[in-house]
């Protein structure tokens, strides 16, 4: 008998220090971006032509939890960037969707399941650990939608009559609840007054979708002002999906050490590139304070860990703080010490370091998207090999972040854990 040896499968990278990085490559879609924008192209109820949607892991679940929903969500065989989605055309029964929990945001998809079966039973979000999303139901009962929390999901069962007109104020700027409000209100067709918005990328991402969709949309720091188009347009919505800005931060850090001019480095943003000349830099040691805050013009939140690797190679005292997703401190820092980095815990959500600081190369595991970028950043300054595990995680919000950098010349090779 002859027996057959498995094909190893590689679910880690080695990191090794190497030449300064140098070259151009091209951003994926936005993860970010795309997740709430699939989930409005089920909601308006018109055919939706996405392009540049990433081939990420989320968003393959994502595509194949609408089409358990009864949706037609599919690539195009041409052109695997673009997706087509059809309207539901007639309401089914809610579907099974256990899987779903693997996604961190399965409750955009609230709304869409509800305009399609009534109804909404999803466990509590996976993905990258983080905190509860109680508003998002306070949403839904403003809208008379009924709301049941279990201990391994919860279900939201649609009210039974529309929402003529809606009025809603949050009491912080949630991107989540905001998104949750705009695409209830979709489905109702009906118009939202939404006080204390979250204006991020993806926000203001969905609400120009809305335009294009026939909506008559006003947004500023004070209201987000919806009012739905006229009955009977059919016309197909053509869309793009933006550059994955987190990518983009990763990638700039990871050739730079740092991408800001603060700390002096040379980047310059155009329209749509961003260019980064470490060559050119001559760091000022100015400390860097990296608050992320849903407040306008704050931090975002998602550049946050990458600015922590970078800060751990500039001298100065440097602050940061996540008051949005105190999880994530608790994902990365940990490994980072790994690496030798340390790091003074202030509070649950503030941390401070002081710089430069000597790493030098251990494994480590990617506990999430953003640490995965991050640990791949710290392993490119650490002296010796790194090795980076959990490359699932990181493999749900990049298509193919190591080879990115594999192209720009990092040492970054494949291996068995």
């Amino acid at each position: 008998m002859t027996m057959s040896s498995a094909v190893p499968v590689t679910n880690a990278i080695a990191i090794r220090p190497g030449e300064p990085l140098i070259g151009s490559v091209q951003v994926d879609g936005s993860k970010t971006a795309v997740l709430p924008l699939l989930a409005a192209a089920a909601a308006v109820g018109r055919p939706v032509h996405l392009g540049n949607v990433p081939q990420c892991q989320d968003v393959r679940t994502t595509l194949d939890l609408l089409q358990r929903c009864g949706f037609s969500a599919a690539r195009s065989v041409t052109n695997p960037e673009e997706v087509v989605i059809l309207p539901i055309s007639s309401p089914g029964r809610p579907p099974e969707l256990p899987d779903v929990a693997t996604i961190r945001a399965p409750y955009y998809l609230v709304p869409a399941l509800l305009a399609s079966c009534g109804q909404a039973c999803l466990p509590w979000p996976g993905g990258c650990p983080g905190g509860e999303r109680g508003l998002h139901f306070r949403i839904y009962e403003a809208f008379g939608d009924r709301v049941l929390l279990g201990s391994s999901g919860y279900q939201v069962h649609r009210a039974e009559s529309r929402t003529s007109e809606m009025e809603l104020g949050l009491p912080f700027r949630s991107r989540g609840a905001t998104v949750a409000a705009v695409l209830r209100a979709v489905i109702d067709c009906c118009p939202l007054a939404l006080f204390q918005p979250n204006l991020s990328p993806e926000v203001t991402e969905i609400l120009a979708f809305l335009r294009q969709a026939g909506w008559e949309v006003s947004a500023d720091e004070d209201a987000v002002n919806l009012a739905p188009p006229y009955e009977g347009s059919n016309t197909p919505v053509i869309w793009e999906v933006p550059g994955d800005k987190v990518e983009a931060v990763a990638l700039a850090c990871a050739v730079a050490v740092e991408a800001f001019a603060w700390l002096g480095i040379a980047a310059y943003a155009g329209s749509d590139m961003v260019t980064v000349r470490a060559n050119d830099t001559q760091l000022t040691g100015k400390p860097l304070r990296a608050i992320a805050s849903s407040a306008p013009g704050g931090l975002d939140a998602d550049f946050e860990p990458s600015l922590m690797a970078v800060a751990l190679g500039t001298p100065g005292t440097h602050l940061f703080a996540d008051t949005i997703n105190p999880g994530w401190h608790g994902n990365l820092i940990p490994q980072l010490a790994r690496l030798g980095a340390v790091i003074e815990h202030l509070s649950a959500t503030h941390c401070r370091l002081v710089g430069p600081q000597r790493l030098v190369g251990a494994r480590v595991k990617a506990n999430d998207i953003l640490s995965g970028s991050t640990l791949i950043i710290a392993g490119l300054a650490a002296s010796g090999t790194t090795t980076v595990t959990g490359l699932a995680q990181l493999q749900r919000g990049h298509a193919d972040l190591p080879s990115k950098l594999r192209q720009l010349g990092a040492n970054i090779t494949e291996r068995v854990a």
